[in-house]
């Protein structure tokens, strides 16, 4: 038994290591591409855009997290009004019925064609980069003359579809993930502070 919990404690500590490492390597790779999303979030919501997010599994409770972040607030000590962000990922009556009915490749691309207006922001997340349901909003965003950001992992196809790429340096989704979420906190306290500071 005390082996064995030996051989999991090691195990626990190289996996938050190597998770740390990714993120180390977020804050020295991308910085500069993190900064223009934040200022080009800033940009939208300072004309009265709006942004809109879409991504799948993990990535989908990202979206939600940062829709919320931006609707409510980062955090209690910095009051301020609330942004207008939209999850494409909660209305599970339009999902399942679109699903249902047409597919699920198409159920962000068409909640951008609906809600998408010139000018405002698609985030679309995706850890391999090439989940075919963003990659479909991302096109409806395009033909809407939306702004493009992808948050993605080292490869894909998405990164090269959009304005503004943030690129985890992995190909481990779990680690993937846990950068994203970095970034997805970071963003909205840029934001808050280019708008209210």
């Amino acid at each position: 038994m005390q082996r064995h919990l030996g051989y999991l404690a090691e195990t626990a500590q190289t996996y938050l290591l190597e998770s740390a490492e990714v993120k180390r390597q977020v804050a020295e790779k991308c910085i500069d591409s993190i900064l223009a999303a934040a200022a080009l979030i800033t940009t939208t919501f300072r004309s009265r855009g709006k942004v809109l997010l879409c991504g799948n599994g993990g990535s989908a409770a990202d979206c939600q997290h940062m829709a919320t972040e931006f609707v409510s607030r980062l955090s209690r000590e910095f009051e301020r009004p609330g942004l207008p962000a939209i999850a494409l990922t909660t209305d599970t009556s339009f999902l399942t019925a679109f699903a249902n009915d047409c597919g699920f490749e198409g159920v962000f691309a068409r909640q951008v064609e609906a809600l998408g207006r010139p000018g405002d922001v698609l985030i679309g997340i995706s850890t391999s980069g090439n989940s075919v349901n963003v990659i479909r909003a991302v096109e409806a965003g395009r033909a809407a003359s939306m702004h493009i950001i992808a948050l993605t992992g080292s490869s894909g196809r998405l990164a090269g579809m959009a304005d503004i790429a943030v690129m985890v340096p992995s190909e481990d989704t779990q680690h993937i993930q846990e950068a994203h979420l970095g970034i997805e906190h970071l963003l909205c306290y840029l934001v808050e502070r280019y708008l209210f500071r």
